[in-house]
């Protein structure tokens, strides 16, 4: 998501109390907040719904945005953690739907796209990881979802470059595990 400097002054004037920029700014970075939902969310109601909760967590919290970090940088984040609280929503309320006599379910292979099929699986690969590990969920996030570089991600935890670098692989070796040998 590399917003260019228009959109970036739109949100240093939004985090100040603009509302007209704030307006003006939801309405640049809807589509491409909806393109990063749609990678991480396989069906296109559930990267809808996080879309909209990102464009709302925006609104609400620009006022946090403190312009340390680009623009997009921020809103990387906050589209990442949208889209995975939307899961963990969507996955909760799929549960208390079910049966009780019914055990929880992987979607039809037959049904569901292998890509899809892989992006569920590693949603739950990193819910799992984030209420084992959030220290290593956070880096991982970061690194492998937005997509910052190394640098980036040490700076945004305040960590060491070698503790990111290090969190980061022991994600990784943690989600593979839970992943099993398909995904290696």
């Amino acid at each position: 998501m590399a917003l260019d400097e228009l959109t970036e002054e739109l949100a240093r004037s939004a985090a100040a109390g603009d509302h007209r920029a704030l307006g003006e700014l939801l309405a640049r970075i809807e589509p491409d907040v909806m393109r990063h939902c749609a990678r991480i969310l396989p069906y296109h109601q559930d990267a809808e719904e996080a879309s909209q909760d990102t464009l709302l967590a925006v609104a609400r919290n620009i006022g946090r945005f403190e312009g340390r970090a680009r623009f997009s940088t921020w809103l990387h984040i906050v589209t990442a953690n949208c889209a995975r609280t939307t899961y963990r929503s969507l996955k909760r309320r799929a549960a208390e739907q079910s049966s009780d006599e019914l055990p929880m379910q992987k979607p039809d292979a037959r049904r569901v796209s292998v890509i899809a099929g892989s992006r569920l699986d590693l949603l739950d690969a990193m819910e799992a990881l984030e209420a084992d590990k959030p220290d290593l969920a956070q880096a991982l996030v970061l690194r492998d979802i937005v997509q910052l570089d190394y640098n980036e991600v040490a700076d945004q935890l305040g960590i060491p470059l070698g503790t990111a670098k290090s969190r980061i692989h022991q994600a990784r070796k943690y989600v593979q595990g839970v992943l099993g040998e398909d995904y290696r």
